[in-house]
C-alpha cells in the first residue's frame, strides 16, 4: 500500500512542474486524493459493498470535483491534473502511467449492461475538455487533443484532434518519454484553409497579370 502511495505522488512530481513538495502534493492535489478514494470504493465494489462503494464515490466527488465510478479499474501511476469536471465511468479500464487534464469525460453511449465504456492503454494523454466515448480502446502511447470527441478506436502511437476525433499524426514506435504538450497539437482545418487561402493568393497574381497583358495588348491594337 505504501508503496503505491508513494508511486503516485512521484508521478504528480513527474508530470507537474508546480509541485514543490511532498506535503503540498498530500494535501493539495484534488486529482491525486481521487484516486486514494477510488481505491478504497473500488475495493468495496470488488467486495460486492455497493453501496459502500457508491458512497465512498459520491463522498469523493463532492470532495475533489473527480467523479470515478467505483467499478472502473485504473493502473498505477495516474495522474489527473487539475481534476475539475473529470467523470470516469463504471466500465472504464485505464492504463499505467495515464494523464487526464480537467473537464474529460471517458463515458458511455449504450444503456446496457455491457463494457460501454473505453479503455485507456498505458502511457495515453488525454487534453481538458475532450470526451472519449464507447467501448474502444485507445492506443498506448497515444494523445488526445483538448475538446475533442473521440468516438471510435484509436491506434497505439497516435495523435487525435477535432470533432469527431481524427487522427491527424501516427508514428511506428512510442515517444522516448511522455510529451504532455497537449496544446501543441496539429490542426488539420487550419492547415487545409492556410492551403486554400495559398491557392486563393496564387490565382489572384495569375489573374492581375492576365488583366495586365491584356490591358496592354489592348493598348497596342488600339
Amino acid at each position: 500500500m505504501f508503496a503505491r502511495i508513494r508511486s503516485d505522488i512521484q508521478a504528480v512530481f513527474d508530470r507537474d512542474p508546480a509541485a514543490r513538495s511532498t506535503l503540498e502534493v498530500i494535501f493539495c492535489y484534488p486529482g491525486l486524493h481521487a484516486i486514494w478514494f477510488h481505491r478504497i470504493s473500488h475495493w468495496l465494489w470488488k467486495k460486492e459493498l455497493w453501496f459502500l462503494g457508491r458512497l465512498v464515490s459520491h463522498l469523493a466527488r463532492f470532495l475533489t470535483g473527480v467523479e470515478i465510478h467505483p467499478g472502473a479499474t485504473i493502473g498505477k501511476g495516474f495522474f489527473i491534473d487539475h481534476g475539475m469536471g473529470v467523470v470516469i465511468g463504471e466500465t472504464a479500464e485505464i492504463g499505467n502511467n495515464v494523464t487526464l487534464y480537467h473537464g474529460v469525460t471517458l463515458g458511455g453511449v449504450s444503456w446496457e449492461k455491457v463494457k460501454r465504456h473505453p479503455t485507456l492503454e498505458d502511457n495515453v494523454v488525454i487534453g481538458s475538455g475532450a470526451k472519449i466515448l464507447g467501448p474502444f480502446t485507445v492506443g498506448k502511447d497515444s494523445k488526445v487533443g483538448s475538446n475533442s470527441v473521440v468516438v471510435k478506436e484509436v491506434p497505439p502511437n497516435s495523435t487525435v484532434v477535432g470533432i469527431p476525433g481524427r487522427v491527424v499524426m501516427a508514428t511506428e514506435k512510442p515517444q522516448e518519454r511522455m510529451d504532455l504538450e497537449h496544446g501543441k497539437m496539429p490542426d488539420p482545418e487550419a492547415k487545409a484553409i492556410s492551403c486554400l487561402f495559398d491557392q486563393i493568393r496564387e490565382l489572384e497574381r495569375k489573374y492581375n497579370a492576365l488583366a495586365a497583358e491584356h490591358e496592354l495588348l489592348k493598348k497596342r491594337i488600339g
